[in-house]
């Protein structure tokens, strides 16, 4: 069954509005349900975590059945291996002194150009803290994938991890993370894979992927702002927690500082009930491999994220071939039609004769929301020799967005053309 979009939209308060959200790499809306799930949290079970009482005994309750719905959606091992926090920023800078301090000085760490500056800067200064050597490997410019050789090349200094994305919030590709994580492990690295760009685009399974750890934001995936992690338990009963003398000693309350956004982390358990709901409603049909190795609402949720990747295929068709074919546009990143299972629907471009804040700003009076800039994405920008142009506009529809709205977006740049020659 393909997605029905009034059905789909409907669940968007923020939809209503009478604009358009190509906004969404840098954060979707978000979904009733998870608006329900924080309103209901905060009017009827709002309290800390531990006491004796009713209110704070149901409050606990919510945040375990939020640990293992994230369980479920990530196929995880168990619901201890999911960690909450502020943000992936957060929680990357908060592990990375747990992970640095079982390097010893000397040894290396891999980081990409290819990634968000959240998961370089963390390790950057990680290395400098331990006195680490940092080997960097760069992306193909002509089509924003990334150079495995250059990867193997790395790997062959036998470093102790790897930083990847998941998918390029710049430039949308997809990494084939589980083939850079059986190359790494092959050599002893740990990987740590930042998925908040892929997260709201297709099926995550942990397990199959053998990260060791896999980080995310649930305000990418039709949440409230809170991040989370994946860790395998292994690793986080055996890491080092920087913490408060009597925050719990086992995962994931070790590493679950201070008090957590409890009604933001019961809005993302409404965000994955969403999801769910998708998976219900739009993905029974969905019988393949993929999805029958699961059972229950691992299923469902893998039906959901396949659901929604059908269908963003043809967005990402639709976005391309409607950039294509408007004059001075430049566009960056995979554009073959054959390989968009290799590309999240998230476009950058630049446009002949415009800074790309100009147009954004124009896009913005035409009711068209998109982002300009590096997107934190600054290693992207300046091996593209963009950074100091302004960088890019990025277009990013989610499946809640339709073909009618890329043609309005085509319509819009046609006229700014017009407009700058």
């Amino acid at each position: 069954m393909t997605l029905d979009l009034n059905l789909i939209r409907a669940r968007f308060p923020a939809l209503r509005r009478p604009v358009i959200y190509f906004d969404n790499p840098g954060g979707t809306q978000i979904a009733q349900p998870a608006l329900e799930r924080m309103m209901n949290y905060l009017t009827l079970h709002n309290a800390n975590h531990g006491g004796a009482f009713a209110s704070s005994r149901e409050s606990d309750a919510v945040l375990e059945t939020a640990h293992q719905a994230v369980a479920d959606w990530l196929n995880a091992a168990r619901a201890e291996e999911i960690v909450f926090g502020a943000n992936m920023t957060t929680l990357t800078l908060h592990i990375s002194r747990s992970i640095a301090r079982t390097w010893q000085p000397g040894e290396t760490i891999v980081v990409t150009r290819l990634d968000h500056d959240a998961n370089i800067s963390p390790w950057l200064l990680a290395a400098q803290d331990r006195g680490c050597r940092v080997r960097w490997v760069d992306f193909h410019p002509e089509d924003g994938t990334l150079d495995l050789d250059d990867l193997a090349r790395a790997l062959e200094e036998k470093p102790r991890l790897v930083a990847v994305g998941y998918a390029s919030n710049a430039l949308g590709t997809i990494n084939p993370v589980r083939q850079i994580t059986e190359m790494a492990h092959a050599v002893g690295a740990w990987v740590y894979v930042d998925a908040v760009q892929y997260a709201a685009h297709g099926p995550i399974d942990v397990q199959a992927l053998g990260c060791d750890f896999l980080v995310c934001s649930a305000y990418k995936f039709f949440g409230p702002h809170v991040g989370v992690l994946y860790g395998r338990y292994e690793h986080l009963e055996a890491l080092t927690a920087y913490k408060v003398r009597p925050a719990p000693g086992t995962p994931p309350g070790k590493f679950e500082t201070g008090t957590q956004n409890h009604e933001g982390i019961a809005g993302v358990l409404g965000a994955l009930e969403y999801l769910e709901w998708v998976g219900r409603t739009f993905g029974a049909a969905i019988d393949g491999a993929e999805v029958m190795a699961y059972t229950g609402r691992r299923r469902v949720f893998k039906q959901a994220m396949l659901a929604i990747r059908t269908y963003e295929a043809e967005l990402s068709r639709a976005l391309l071939e409607v950039l294509e074919a408007t004059p001075g546009v430049t566009l960056y990143g995979l554009r073959d039609r054959a390989r968009l299972d290799e590309r999240v629907p998230t476009v950058s471009f630049t446009l002949e004769g415009w800074h790309p804040r100009a147009v954004a700003a124009a896009l913005d009076r035409a009711g068209i929301y998109v982002w300009d800039g590096n997107f934190y994405a600054l290693a992207v920008t300046e091996r593209l020799g963009l950074e100091e142009r302004g960088g890019l506009v990025r277009v990013g529809p989610v499946h809640y967005n339709t073909l009618e709205e890329i043609q309005r977006l085509g319509e819009a740049l046609r006229h700014l053309q017009r407009e700058a020659a």
